[in-house]
């Protein structure tokens, strides 16, 4: 799979005479945050309209998404991260991702603007997935009735996406989000189609961990995350070992953190990770994100939440994940 970052690069790409968009592409539009089992829907529908037309896939994507643009801080938590969406699309099969930043440039593309540069010039679409309710261009003026009257001058067609339910309502980024604030794992995993995980990569910390008895590896996330406080978890690193052990995700308030954070230790283990990546999977919350009076009551808490884990980890329901 490719990655084509940014318009600049993809002009530069579809002007190109061996360009892998010579033969223009079938495409879809939109965040894909957590890839769920809806979103999966959608690109199978892309590559089966891919696949019978013998033209790439593309999935469009922006950095940062509109609402963490438009919102800032007050913007919906993301499920994933770039680097792990784009693992996941790359696992869906699809041929190539189109990620654009989302800018003061960008936003003020005209609807028309858009459809020219990018989907007509740029992409050579030849057929557009996208919801019904897909809104465009600056001020949202374009729709889903303003692609169609393109596509029948400029020989592109439009096709509605398909909805997935489960328990009779729909599948949605939102939904896992409030399954994952409300603790609720199960829920989000039948949304997602697989348990909720996080990937990132290892980098060098306060060492606190370690001077409380507790070594993790610290992975610095760039967007508030939608899980906050202790989990179970089971991680996997890159020799592909998978170990059991406890996470902190959230903003640390005993240790005044500004940044979020996921902050993971390993039972068992004895090494290095700085500069791995870590697939960690959460399986089962322990207790919310709380700020102690002091550093000894934090490592008090911590060996109680090692005990609950391995406690919980211990019970034959607890089969491992991965």
């Amino acid at each position: 799979m490719r990655l084509i970052r940014g318009l600049t690069n993809l002009k530069r790409l579809s002007g190109q005479a061996a360009s892998p968009l010579a033969d223009g592409c079938v495409a879809t539009i939109g965040n894909f945050d957590g890839v769920h089992l809806g979103h999966k829907t959608i690109l199978d529908q892309v590559k089966e309209k891919a696949s019978a037309l013998g033209v790439p896939s593309v999935v469009m994507i922006f950095e940062p998404q509109p609402r963490e643009f438009f919102q800032g801080k007050e913007a919906p938590p993301r499920l994933m991260p770039f680097r792990q969406k784009f693992k996941a699309l790359l696992a869906e099969g699809i041929d190539m991702v189109l990620c654009i930043r989302f800018d003061d440039t960008f936003r003020s593309y005209s609807a028309m603007g858009f459809v020219e540069d990018v989907l007509i010039n740029g992409l050579a679409v030849h057929h557009l997935v996208v919801g019904d309710d897909f809104r465009f261009g600056c001020d949202r003026a374009g729709d889903f009735r303003l692609l169609e009257e393109v596509g029948r001058a400029h020989d592109f067609t439009v096709e509605n996406t398909r909805t997935v339910t489960v328990d009779n309502e729909r599948v949605s980024s939102t939904r896992v989000r409030n399954a994952l604030n409300v603790n609720g794992l199960e829920e989000a995993e039948r949304l997602l189609g697989h348990p909720y995980r996080i990937h990132g990569r290892v980098v060098y910390g306060r060492q606190l961990g370690r001077q409380l008895g507790a070594p993790t590896a610290n992975i610095l996330l760039d967007q508030i995350p939608a899980l906050r406080g202790v989990y179970v978890v089971r991680a996997r690193i890159e020799t592909g070992r998978w170990l059991d052990g406890v996470a902190n995700i959230g903003l640390r308030p005993t240790v005044d953190g500004k940044r979020p954070s996921l902050e993971v230790h390993l039972f068992d283990f004895a090494g290095t990770l700085y500069g791995q990546h870590l697939d960690v999977v959460f399986r089962h919350g322990l207790r919310d994100e709380v700020k102690f009076d002091s550093v000894d009551a934090l490592r008090q808490q911590i060996t109680r939440d090692f005990e609950h884990a391995r406690a919980w980890l211990a019970d034959s329901s607890a089969t491992p994940t991965n």
